[in-house]
């Protein structure tokens, strides 16, 4: 037997543990910021190591092995404020918390893999990633990465694995390049001058200012972005005004930017100020746009998604290279930083992500860890020698 035959064989033998804690962590989910508990949980599960190190308020990093360039692999640790309905015993014994994305999902799994690899000597350490805040700013990934572990462990290559409904139950998403989109949000507040109703040529309204902003925004995309470069321009929320007679002095809107690229993501940023300030003027309002800079583009190292996807085939799982969306991760923190793969598994699911019904199964949770191990080892036979922390 191969030294991968034994791998993949002991990874077999963890999944009925990892099966447990998966439910153990679905009836306890600790919400984006707080999560220490579920950090405390997953680190008991792991195997004996080095002393974790506590990154970003509630996470931490822990590595298996001995010194030099490693493979790391991530694990959230958030659930969402979302009330569970899915009747199963193990559900959310905390009322309007449950992990309805499946990062308990992802945390079993990543366990099995931590544990199937060190019962086998680990070919390469391995850096146990145990990020908080996932699904909220600021972003875990972001601190993490500003934190400095990455480099002090010496990691050389970063997975993940996430899963995705929209998939089939056995295939995994390996796509080289471009997978999720840059995302920022923005808050337009445009000022006016008040007063009654019945008059409104002595008044300035911001109502009807930030209403031609929000029509006019919709041909950012289609007028000034590149017809090949995908991009989104959302308006979600738009508030003004408490009485019916009375013009507001201000009136508000807030919405999300995606892209594709980093070129198309500055672009956004610019046009829709322009459009806010230039419309409002027009209307003799004032408008201020305030940018919140979320995550940059995601982008899976070309060579790694491709030495995965042989590990992913072997394994029976099937190979989808296609799959991208003007979703986001802050995976992205990682990618822009050192080589690294974010894995899409299938579940086949009717149910999306974020519904108080999504309950992925036992099955969904056996190809995560594959799709994670088979992260790992293309990593360990491709991306860690030569060291990229070695400098001449």
């Amino acid at each position: 037997m191969t030294e991968d035959q034994r791998i993949w064989a002991a990874l077999e033998h963890h999944l009925d543990g990892a099966r447990a804690l998966r439910r153990r962590l679905h009836a306890e989910p600790d919400l984006s910021g707080a999560e220490s508990l579920t950090r405390d949980l997953v680190l008991e599960a792991l195997p004996a190591a080095s002393a974790p190190v506590k990154v970003a308020e509630t996470g931490a990093v822990l590595r298996l092995g001995p010194p030099g360039p490693c493979v790391g692999i991530r694990g959230e640790l958030d659930a969402l404020p979302v009330t569970e309905d899915t009747g199963v015993a193990w559900a959310s014994q905390r009322p309007g918390v449950m992990h309805a994305c499946g990062h308990d999902v992802h945390l079993a799994a990543l366990v099995a893999v931590a544990r199937a690899l060190a019962d086998t000597g680990l070919p390469v350490p391995l850096l146990v990633v145990l990020q908080p805040r996932e699904e909220t700013y600021p972003s875990g990934a972001r601190d993490i990465v500003a934190h400095g572990v990455l480099e002090a462990e010496r990691c050389a290559a970063m997975i993940g694995a996430h899963l995705q409904p929209a998939l089939a139950a056995g295939t995994v998403a390996c796509v080289p390049g471009v997978v999720n989109a840059s995302s920022d949000e923005f808050e337009i507040r445009v000022h006016g001058a008040s007063g009654h109703a019945a008059y409104p040529h002595l008044t300035s309204d911001p109502l009807l200012a930030l209403a031609e902003i929000v029509v006019a925004l919709q041909s950012v995309v289609s007028r000034d972005v590149d017809p090949m470069a995908p991009a989104v321009v959302g308006v979600s929320s738009f508030a003004s005004g408490a009485a019916a007679n009375v013009v507001p002095g201000l009136a508000r809107a807030t919405g999300t930017l995606r892209a594709l690229t980093t070129g198309t993501r500055l672009l956004l940023h610019e046009r829709v100020a322009q459009v806010a300030e230039h419309v409002a003027r027009a209307h003799g309002c004032s408008a201020d746009v305030e940018l919140v800079h979320g995550e940059p583009v995601l982008e899976n190292h070309p060579a790694l998604a491709e030495a995965i996807a042989g590990h992913l085939t072997g394994q029976g799982l099937t190979r989808c290279s296609t799959l991208r969306s003007l979703g986001a991760d802050d995976f992205s923190f990682f990618s822009e930083r050192i080589p690294a793969t974010m894995l899409f598994v299938g579940s086949g699911s009717d149910e999306p992500l974020h519904s108080p019904t999504f309950l992925p199964g036992d099955d969904d949770l056996r190809d995560t860890a594959r799709a994670m191990l088979a992260g790992y080892l293309g990593a360990a036979r491709t991306l860690v020698h030569p060291d990229p922390y070695d400098r001449p």
